[in-house]
């Protein structure tokens, strides 16, 4: 009875442990992807998509001054 109680508690052990490294594993790839996904990601100068929007509402406003000063301009032209 001890001898196959000791053979179950190692085999325990030894799946628990497997299961620890799978996780330790996959982690450890899911980081190195990600990684390689930013460096690619700066080789190629692209922005994500929050920085786009904030670009994109920086234009907005500038266009916008542009407009106004324009308008501004062709007023004091007219007179």
């Amino acid at each position: 009875m001890s001898k196959s109680k000791l053979l179950f508690n190692q085999l325990s052990k030894l799946i628990e442990q497997g299961l620890y490294n799978y996780k330790d594993l996959s982690n450890e790839f899911i980081s190195i992807l990600k990684s390689k996904r930013n460096e690619l990601v700066y080789k190629l100068k692209i922005t994500s998509s929050e920085e786009t929007e904030v670009l994109v509402k920086r234009i907005e406003k500038l266009e916008k001054k542009i407009d106004k000063l324009e308008n501004i301009l062709k007023k004091k032209l007219k007179r």
